[in-house]
């Protein structure tokens, strides 16, 4: 079979009961797998799901799963859908468990549109790659904390399940992975964040050139002055918590 999008497939049986188990726990009602790939997890999902969405945008891997799960598709315990899910309206099928072994290059896009669902899932279960995952635990003071740790941790509570080797998969991938689970929350109403997209919009200036001071990264948008008042004008992004993030964007307003 052809591998045309880059696919590392996840092998392992106990590795994807883990995460078939964690994503429903023991009975779900409804799971959205992103990339099911030949169907591995699938398999588990559909033995913990009362039914299965699968998005698979290779044509050739559709055709296969076609013929792999003919009879759970003819008794709609698993429905196949042929597209890019990055297209595909994830909110149609109501509130949702969301789970997958997440391709590396679109990572980032998946995790944003899933934030963005708000009450239409429920839980997220997916293998994502290790520094990935670091990142979206990550605190602030660290390296790794940035615009990703910021909007993630805006919207989810998000835990590190347990590490997957490269070993795990076939062909091996050249890094490692980790599972992560994500669990909605509302920070921004903590926060006293009205308006979530503008304040995302402000942490994104914030975090623009990580290395560079707050100074740096937002004279350009506040103006000099107002940016050289503030106490945290030499501090860079990365050093403020999610918190004071929020308290100077409150300070500055939504950028213009």
């Amino acid at each position: 079979m052809p591998r045309r999008f880059g696919q590392h497939f996840l092998s392992s049986k106990s590795i994807l009961d883990r995460i078939a188990e964690a994503a429903c726990g023991e009975r779900a009602p409804l799971v959205i797998e992103i990339g099911p790939g030949k169907g591995a997890l699938t398999e588990s999902l559909l033995a913990r799901a009362g039914r299965v969405v699968a998005i698979e945008v290779d044509p050739y891997l559709v055709h296969y799963l076609q013929q792999k799960f003919r009879e759970p598709i003819d008794q709609q315990h698993l429905t196949l859908i042929e597209g890019d899910v990055l297209k595909t309206d994830l909110a149609a099928w109501g509130p949702a468990i969301i789970a997958g072994n997440l391709p590396y290059y679109i990572t980032s896009p998946i995790l944003e549109k899933i934030l963005a669902l708000g009450e239409n899932w429920t839980r997220a279960v997916f293998l994502v790659q290790a520094e990935v995952a670091a990142r979206l635990v990550s605190p602030a003071g660290s390296r790794a904390f940035g615009f990703l740790s910021v909007q993630a941790q805006l919207f989810a509570h998000i835990e590190v399940l347990f590490p997957v080797m490269r070993g795990a998969f076939r062909p091996p991938p050249k890094v490692d992975s980790a599972v992560i689970r994500l669990t909605p929350r509302d920070a921004a109403a903590e926060l006293k964040i009205a308006d979530r997209a503008a304040f995302l919009r402000f942490a994104s200036i914030a975090f623009r050139q990580k290395r560079k001071t707050l100074r740096n990264n937002l004279a350009p948008v506040y103006g000099k002055d107002r940016i050289d008042a503030i106490p945290e004008a030499s501090r860079r992004a990365e050093q403020l918590t999610l918190a004071e993030l929020a308290a100077l964007y409150r300070v500055l307003g939504q950028a213009r």
